[in-house]
C-alpha cells in the first residue's frame, strides 16, 4: 500500500528536520500544560527517536514542515512517556494526507449483501502497517478540547500491540484483565445506551458518540479524553481513568492541578 502510494502521489527526498522552535512551539500546546523541564526533555527525545524511527510519507500534496513534523512527534511520544517508544512497535511508516481522505471499502451488510461506501476519514491504524492522519487533523489536536487524531491512532497501534484490536491493550505485569474488563464493560455499555438516547430526543454528548462503534474506539477515543480532558473522563467513568492512569502509567489530573488554581503556572 505505502509504495503503491509512493507510485501515485510521490515523496520529496527528504523533510524538513523540526527546529528547536518548532519543538518549543509544539510543547506549548495546551495538551502539556503541567509537564516539568525533565519530562519536556523526555518528550523530546522521544519525539525525535520516533522521527529517526517511522518513515513519514506525504501523499496527496500534502507538505507537512518541521512545525507539523514536531506537532505529531510530541503528540505521538506522550501515551508512551513512561512507557518507551518500543511500544509502538515494528511498523514504520506514517502517511500524511492535507486533508481527510476518502478510502473506499466493501462492507457485507447482515443480509450478505456486498457494499462499496465511501467515508471520510481524520486518520487511520493498520495492524502491523502504517498509521494514516490528516495534516488539518493533526493541527485541529493538541488543544485539551477531547479532539486528538494523534493520540487517538496511536492508541490503536498499542491495542494492536497483543494481536486483537480489542480495547484491550497487553497490560502490565502488575494490572489485572478482569479489573480492565470490569471497569471498561459497564462503561462501554452506559456509554452506547447514552448514545442512543442522546440520538433519540437530539442532545449532544460531551464525548465523542463514535467512541460506540465498538470497544476498540471507545478505547481510542477515551485516550484522546484521558489525556486531553481527565477530568471530565475522571468524573464520567472513574474506573476507567483509574485502569488507564495505571496502563499508560500517568496521572493528568494530577500534573494538570496546579492549572486549577492559577492558569499561568509554569
Amino acid at each position: 500500500m505505502a509504495g503503491l502510494l509512493r507510485a501515485l502521489f510521490g515523496k520529496p527526498a527528504t523533510l524538513p528536520a523540526p527546529t528547536e522552535e518548532d519543538w518549543s512551539e509544539g510543547l506549548r500546546l495546551p495538551l502539556f500544560d503541567g509537564f516539568n523541564d525533565a519530562e519536556r526533555e523526555q518528550l523530546r527525545v522521544l519525539a525525535r527517536r520516533l522521527l529517526e524511527e517511522k518513515t513519514v510519507t506525504p501523499v496527496a500534496g500534502a507538505e507537512p514542515g518541521g512545525r507539523e513534523l514536531a506537532a505529531i512527534a510530541l503528540q505521538a511520544a506522550l501515551p508512551v512517556l513512561n512507557l518507551g517508544g518500543g511500544w509502538y512497535g515494528t511498523w514504520n511508516e506514517i502517511i500524511l494526507y492535507p486533508q481527510q481522505f476518502v478510502p473506499e471499502r466493501e462492507i457485507t451488510d447482515d443480509f450478505g449483501v456486498v457494499h462499496r461506501v465511501r467515508q471520510p476519514l481524520s486518520g487511520e491504524a493498520w495492524e502491523g502497517g502504517p498509521l494514516i492522519l490528516s495534516l488539518d487533523d493533526i493541527a485541529a489536536s493538541g488543544w485539551s478540547d477531547g479532539y486528538n487524531v494523534v493520540i487517538h491512532e496511536f492508541a490503536h497501534k498499542l491495542d494492536m500491540k497483543n494481536g486483537a484490536v480489542d480495547g484491550l491493550p497487553p497490560l502490565h505485569t502488575d494490572m489485572d484483565a478482569a479489573a480492565w474488563a470490569a471497569a471498561f464493560e459497564p462503561a462501554y455499555a452506559d456509554f452506547c445506551r447514552r448514545v442512543d438516547d442522546a440520538e433519540r430526543i437530539g442532545v449532544e454528548l460531551d464525548i465523542d458518540p463514535y467512541a460506540s462503534e465498538s470497544p476498540a474506539e471507545f478505547f481510542a477515543v477515551l485516550s484522546e479524553f484521558f489525556f486531553e480532558l481527565p477530568d471530565l473522563l475522571a468524573a464520567e467513568y472513574p474506573a476507567v481513568y483509574a485502569q488507564m492512569a495505571r496502563f499508560y502509567r500517568q496521572d493528568p489530573q494530577s500534573r494538570l492541578e496546579p492549572y486549577r488554581h492559577d492558569p499561568a503556572a509554569s
